[in-house]
């Protein structure tokens, strides 16, 4: 008979060690997947970094132009393009609460390159005119602040996005970056500090990589900040480095109790069972074909609850993002490989000690005794 006709057909008994097994598995996906938006959403809101590197000086407005120059003279990475920009800081909502942010003011030209560069596939309303306290912002961004056209972005009332002016916004990017594009005479004539920065973009995502790397090189130790992606992707980790040690100690402590409250299943079941066994190897059967059998049996019991865990976190996820995080652009991956990967320390746990206890059951089998019924 296999081992699978067993399971089905006394599910009374098989349902309940599946279904601990599930439940342990959506548990840990759903924590590490909502854990891990936490960061993701974070290089979601600075995605657009991948696209342009910032050069800025630290307090000395006279450092621009030389910035200016450096670029154009390296001969290392091509240059598409390079603009003087004037930025100030606002703020977006992230999954931790508020976040800085900065609304970036460029040239009437730069900023038709800037959102062609961004991936701008259509414009809602039209560009900020020249010196005019207006602003086109991304679709990522206006659903996170709930903004339309005419909502005021900045105003002289918000103390985390201030303006001496209210900022109406004018224009809202089909786009999937997050990004606020105002005109660059407007934030010179009302924002501080008063230094201009430089944005570069090369020609290919590899070309930009490259041209962060050199520009780390060329200003280490100068008065110059150089931020790309790769300084998004460095500073996520590191913030969020002691929160997974935490998510760690918590996933260990929930396996470690899963896998005894599995084990203790797991004996209760072997221990219902031995009468059957007793039988089926005084009818011919041997003890390798039984401790085979039941090997397989609870294998098939992990291994099914494993999948279905993950099936069902995946369902519950979905629901989730879609209920909580879309509305306000928060950024989630349904299909984590962390998650599983987290998960996967459930069923080799679980398996290990389902196998230890079939074979520490069977080690000390009597079939004769359980047949003259002195074991039960």
């Amino acid at each position: 008979m296999s081992p699978v006709t067993y399971l089905v057909r006394n599910p009374g008994k098989t349902v309940p060690l599946t279904a601990v097994i599930l439940l342990a598995v959506l548990l840990i996906a759903g924590v590490v997947a909502i854990m891990d938006s936490i960061p993701y959403s974070i290089r979601t809101i600075y995605g657009y970094s991948r696209l342009l590197l910032f050069a800025g000086p630290r307090g000395e407005s006279s450092l621009t132009d030389d910035i200016v120059r450096r670029f154009r003279d390296q001969r290392e990475v091509p240059v598409e393009r390079i603009a003087v920009v004037r930025a100030a800081p606002t703020i977006v909502r992230s999954i931790v609460g508020k976040w800085p942010f900065a609304i970036i003011g460029f040239s009437q030209d730069d900023l038709r390159y800037a959102l062609r560069r961004m991936g701008s596939t259509g414009l809602q309303g039209r560009l900020p005119a020249p010196g005019a306290a207006e602003a086109v912002v991304s679709e990522p961004v206006a659903r996170n602040r709930g903004l339309r056209i005419g909502s005021v972005l900045m105003s002289p009332d918000d103390t985390d996005n201030f303006s001496p002016f209210p900022v109406k916004v004018v224009g809202i990017a089909q786009s999937r970056e997050w990004f606020m594009f105002s005109d660059i005479d407007y934030i010179r004539g009302n924002h501080f500090p008063p230094i201009d920065v430089v944005l570069v973009f090369a020609p290919t995502p590899a070309d930009q990589e490259r041209l962060g790397a050199w520009a780390r090189r060329e200003f280490r130790g100068e008065r110059v900040q150089v931020l790309g992606f790769y300084e998004v992707e460095r500073d996520a980790k590191e913030m969020f480095k002691i929160l997974y040690a935490i998510l760690n100690v918590v996933i260990a402590i929930l396996v470690s109790v899963i896998a005894l409250m599995v084990a203790m299943l797991m004996n209760i079941h072997q221990a219902q069972r031995l009468v059957e066994f007793g039988l089926l190897q005084a009818l011919g059967h041997t003890r390798r074909r039984l401790l085979l059998r039941s090997l397989t049996e609870a294998s098939v019991l992990v291994l099914l609850g494993w999948v279905l865990g993950v099936a069902l976190s995946l369902g519950l996820l979905a629901v989730f993002k879609r209920v909580l995080l879309d509305p306000q652009a928060f950024a989630m991956q349904l299909w984590n490989p962390q998650a599983v990967a987290y998960t996967v320390s459930v069923p080799a746990v679980v398996l290990a000690v389902a196998w230890a206890t079939v074979i520490w059951r069977f080690r000390r089998f009597d079939p004769v005794g359980i047949v003259e019924r002195r074991l039960v």
